[in-house]
């Protein structure tokens, strides 16, 4: 493997939808806990405003973060919106007043999500809706998905949804819904530490369809942290620039989106995609997952 400079852009499959590999995601524009406005609404939209005039042409968002705060965010900062800027939102989910994270998976609250996303975007139709899928085996969903793919099927047929993915499923269930409609993208939980999708990534890349990993940077044990802070330390990055920039690296069907609140952070959540990893960098970075294995063993 030669020195790698990532980067570069992804085209959805199917599509006309072609987005810069390092994207933004707006969860954090709520306030704290995802719930209600955040502290700073000025200083929020400064954020998607930079990232899009610094090339960001792919927000992540759902309607049921804040809940709806985070799209009537988006939509103040930045509508009407720039030419080629794709909005990937959810549904699926709900926040009650108590502020727990609830499903809402039945036909009724997925059309009503998908309604409340339109309204609050300022859209027509929404370029990609994932379904969100609940359950407890390794934080993904479990069961039949069939269902609620077929409502959001019926929806992008009625021009609501122009394409369909999917967060938070097995393999299986991404089969399924496979059967049922095109889906141009996955979004799951995937880091340097947690890789149960590794088999999934390189068999979506083979199908030309996107991987989005959330928590680029959560369940590290501190021996893994060290071997990030150590790497980082010589590349003169910050561990979650390295971590950021070993996902790139890891495929080029992988998407980020890295949320944040700060212009500083987004600043360096972006130059990540202009860092260097060198071979023995990146085999370093690569073998934390099997060293943790080890060390539980």
């Amino acid at each position: 493997m030669s020195e790698m400079n990532p980067g570069g852009r992804f085209t959805f499959p199917g599509t006309a939808l072609t987005v810069n590999r390092v994207g933004y995601g707006a969860m954090q524009l709520a306030g704290p806990g995802v719930w209600g406005p955040p502290n700073d609404p000025d200083g929020a939209m400064a954020v998607l405003r930079e990232a899009v005039a610094a090339g960001v042409n792919h927000i992540d968002t759902s309607d049921f973060y804040g809940p709806h705060i985070t799209n009537q965010i988006i939509r103040q900062a930045l509508h009407p919106y720039a030419t080629g800027l794709v909005i990937v939102t959810k549904v699926g989910g709900r926040r009650p007043p108590d502020k727990s994270w609830q499903p809402a998976s039945s036909p009724r609250e997925l059309t009503d999500g998908v309604h409340d996303n339109l309204r609050n975007l300022g859209l027509d139709a929404l370029d990609i809706v994932n379904y969100r899928a609940w359950g407890s085996g390794h934080g993904l969903g479990e069961g039949s998905i069939a269902e609620q793919v077929t409502v959001l099927e019926d929806l992008r047929r009625k021009g609501l949804i122009r394409h369909i993915g999917l967060s938070n499923v097995t393999a299986i269930q991404l089969a399924e819904a496979r059967t049922i409609t095109d889906i141009v993208c996955v979004q799951n939980n995937y880091n340097l530490a947690y890789r149960h999708d590794d088999a999934l990534i390189d068999n979506l890349a083979d199908e030309g369809i996107a991987y989005v990993p959330f928590f680029p940077l959560g369940g590290f044990t501190p021996l893994q942290s060290s071997v990030l802070s150590d790497v980082a330390g010589r590349l003169g990055a910050t561990p979650m620039q390295v971590a950021l920039a070993w996902l790139l690296h890891r495929s080029r069907n992988i998407l980020l989106i890295p949320g944040t609140s700060s212009l500083a952070h987004l600043r360096q959540n972006l130059a990540a995609g202009q860092l260097t990893l060198t071979p023995q960098s990146f085999a370093e970075l690569d073998a934390i997952a099997g060293a943790a294995a080890v060390e539980h063993q």
